[in-house]
Order: structure tokens, then sequence, then C-alpha cells
């Protein structure tokens, strides 16, 4: 019994937010420069009542009413998000109940950001190839617009909210390699470059440590409850371990660039995807970017990517693919998948 992909759907919240209304709060950056800057023409945004729960049971509900299976066939879900409803009780146990599926199911949340895809893959595969469950549904699902401040240009013109609901199943093959090998990786000396401050427990929320302060040269502004993001030092971090991943993967898995169909990195922007593409040497017909109407959606970025390179005809039945996430903790992680959906 092996773990494979064997099916994603996505929903994207209805409200849009193009380069030109964000050029309105922003007149230094017109619509051609973000997108210029970012890769991005548009981004979906969350209703203010709108939460990761609700558009992770949108996205399931997609998943299941293509008939590929129903929620009386999940035993496990995973749901990755740093945006749940609640502090407590497990969103995950919400979306249980939500989309009806059986109690006899596990169900858990998972607190990582742009890595959490390939990690949940990993854990899908854990439970599957132990025997502890047949059908889980992976749901990566974000609304980082809640934790944006309106005036900081450095986040909104980049983050986008939505979710993906990924069928990760036990199918009998003789491919050891449907899913995997995987590499991780973690640097928490990173933690500030990528944060909001206060609103857990080390620094609860009050209307004293919520002053609006400057976050740069550029003036955007921000509170510690807001999204804080280092640009540069995202960027230089990505640089450095991306392309150590790339390679301990191709060792651990014994394959070479050239064995690989098709590369699907996190959705950063893309100037950061160019950078590593050149980096890496690799051939530009292999490196899927798909974030122009999207934005960065976080966990979500690379199923969505998945799902839109299959529909393309730019992945096929038996390619092998290359994952890699990285971002939010530092947080790393990369994977190789034979495409089985």
């Amino acid at each position: 019994m092996q773990a494979a992909i064997t099916a994603i759907e996505y929903y994207l919240p209805r409200r849009v937010v193009t380069n030109e209304q964000l050029s309105l709060d922003f007149p230094e950056w017109t619509p051609a420069k973000i997108e210029e800057k970012t890769g991005i023409v548009e981004r979906h945004i969350a209703d203010e009542n709108e939460c990761s729960s609700d558009l992770a049971a949108r996205a399931a509900q997609k998943l299941f009413a293509s008939d590929i299976c129903g929620p009386s066939d999940i035993d496990f879900l995973l749901l990755c998000t740093q945006s749940p409803d609640y502090f407590l009780p497990t969103t995950a146990c919400v979306l249980q109940d939500r989309l009806s599926i059986p109690v006899t199911a596990g169900a858990l949340d998972f607190n990582l950001g742009c890595s959490g895809f390939v990690y949940g893959l990993s854990l899908a595969k854990g439970l599957i190839e132990t025997n502890q469950a047949r059908n889980v549904l992976l749901i990566t699902a974000e609304t980082y617009s809640k934790f944006m401040h309106r005036a900081d240009k450095s986040v909104r013109t980049l983050f986008g909210d939505g979710a993906a609901a990924t069928l990760v199943q036990g199918v009998d093959s003789a491919d050891t390699s449907a899913l995997g090998p995987f590499v991780f990786g973690t640097d928490g000396r990173g933690a500030d470059n990528l944060i909001v401050p206060i609103g857990g427990m080390r620094q609860p929320y009050n209307r004293h440590n919520a002053d609006q302060i400057p976050v740069d040269v550029q003036n955007d502004i921000r509170s510690p409850e807001h999204l804080f993001m280092n640009g540069p030092e995202i960027f230089t971090f990505t640089l450095q371990e991306v392309p150590r991943a790339v390679s301990a993967l191709l060792a651990r898995s014994g394959k070479s660039l050239p064995d690989i169909d098709l590369f699907v990195f996190h959705q950063a922007n893309l100037y950061i995807l160019q950078h590593l593409r050149k980096k890496l040497k690799i051939p530009e017909d292999k490196f899927y970017i798909a974030l122009r109407e999207f934005g960065n959606t976080v966990s979500a970025t690379i199923p969505i990517a998945l799902k839109q390179a299959a529909g393309e005809g730019r992945l096929r039945r038996g390619d092998q693919v290359m994952l890699v996430g990285f971002g939010v903790g530092y947080s790393w992680a990369a994977a190789l998948v034979r495409w089985a959906a």
C-alpha cells in the first residue's frame, strides 16, 4: 500500500483586489510596477465574516462533488492553517462536523505556513503507509488578509486568501516513490522576520501594545497585531536554503535535475521564483508559476499550482514532480511526487 495524491480542488473567496485598486492606496506604485515586482495582478480576499474553515469547507465540498470520494470515505482530516477560527477548539474538529466526516475519523490542525503542504503530504503518507488510514483529506487554508494592515503595501500586494483540498489515498502499487522521499529544514532564528507579534500567549493583545509603527523607510504602517515581513531577509534565506534542499532531495532519491518533469515551488512572488529557477538552472518549461490571479496563498499555493498545471496539460499521470515549500518559521520542505491524479 502506497500513498498517492489522487485529487485536488481549491476555493478562492469571491472578493477580488486588483493592482488598480491597490494603486489607489499606494499611488507611488502603479499597477504595472506592482505586477513587475510581484508577478501578481489580482488576489482574492476573504470577507469580514469569512474564516479559514469557510474556505476549507468549500474546497472540500468541491472535491466531494467530483465523486472521487465522499465524506464517509475519509478516515483522517489534516488541516494546515495559521489563521484558525479559534485558539481552541481545533478547527479540524469543527470541519469534521461541518463536512459530515465520520466520528471515527481522526482530525487535527497543524500550524505551518508556506512549507505546510509538503509537511502535510508527509503526515498523510505516514498515516497511510503504517495502516492507520486509507483516505486522508489534507486541507490547506489561510486568511492572511485578516492580519494585514491596510497601509502596509509590502504584504497587501503579495498575499491572497484561499484553500485547497487534497485527497491522499492508499493505492496498491509497485511504485514505491508515489509520494516521497522528503527532506525538511527548520531555523527558528528567522522567526521574527515573518511574524504577527502580539495576539498569542507570549504577548496577549491589549489596546496599549497595538500602537501603529512605521516598518520601513517607505513608511509602510502596521501595528504589532499585524503581519510583519522583512522581505530582504526572507529573500536571503530562500536563496540559501532552497537550493540546498533541492540538492539534498536529489541526492536522497538518486535522481538528477533532468529526471524531474516539473518543478512546483511555493508561489512566494515572481522575483524570488525567477532567482531560484536561474540559480538552480531549471529549464523555464519545467518550472511552473501560478500566482498571477491568486497571489501568495501561503500553504495553498502548491496544491493550487498543481491543479492548474494538470488542467493545462503541463502535468500528466506518471510525471515526476518536485515540490518545495519555504517561508515563515523559518521552515522548509521538499518532496518528490509521482503524479497519480
